[in-house]
């Protein structure tokens, strides 16, 4: 019995400081004692405690002018006024507007529609043109750019090397390379490996 009893007082002692020494999350209770307290509470046969009242405070009344016919007339929301000139046009609307003034300019020769523009430069593009864009694609794709394009692009400083041949430097070509082994391979003799044992 006397085994019984100090084997209950050594687990209660060591319950209780694992339940000191667990994470609170953030109460001021720990994990051990916050479920012994549910379990505790969802075991109860006491009734539960009834919540206090809320202090609710009526809501004021409104208040009203001292004469109701001398009224300030509200201000225009400019956010929705057609009239207001700063609103920008929609698509529809620009489109609509180009139209209606190339219809009105039909007979004169020298007028150009911005949508006729638009369409027929951004399909068929100039020789000059295409030339300037190879020249920049170029510059892009042999890192010569004086910019950095994105933010995975290096630093202008890493690009620098202190002999610009090199840039264009390709190596031996693969044919001369080709070549020269053939060449070792006649001097070498009768041009077998060394796991050939026979021809």
């Amino acid at each position: 019995m006397y085994r019984v009893g100090t084997l209950a007082v050594l687990l209660g002692v060591a319950f209780s400081a694992s339940s000191c020494m667990g994470p609170t999350y953030g109460t001021d209770k720990t994990a051990t004692k916050q479920l012994v307290d549910d379990l505790g509470d969802s075991m109860s046969i006491a009734p539960k405690k009834k919540s206090t009242a809320l202090a609710y405070q009526p809501r004021g009344t409104l208040v009203k002018p001292a004469d109701p016919t001398k009224l300030v007339e509200p201000q225009k929301n400019l956010a929705s006024s057609e009239n207001n000139p700063a609103w920008l046009e929609s698509p529809e609307q620009t489109r609509q507007r180009l139209k209606q003034e190339a219809d009105d300019n039909a007979d004169d020769g020298n007028y150009r529609s911005p949508l006729a523009v638009s369409v027929t430069e951004g399909k068929v593009k100039s020789p000059e043109q295409q030339r300037l864009e190879f020249r920049e694609a170029r510059k892009i794709q042999e890192g010569r750019e004086n910019k950095r394009r994105f933010m995975s692009d290096p630093p202008l400083e890493y690009r620098k090397v202190d002999d610009p041949a090199k840039l264009t430097d390709l190596g031996e070509s693969e044919a001369s390379k080709e070549k020269k082994r053939k060449k070792e391979a006649e001097i070498a003799g009768t041009g077998r490996q060394w796991w050939q044992l026979w021809d």
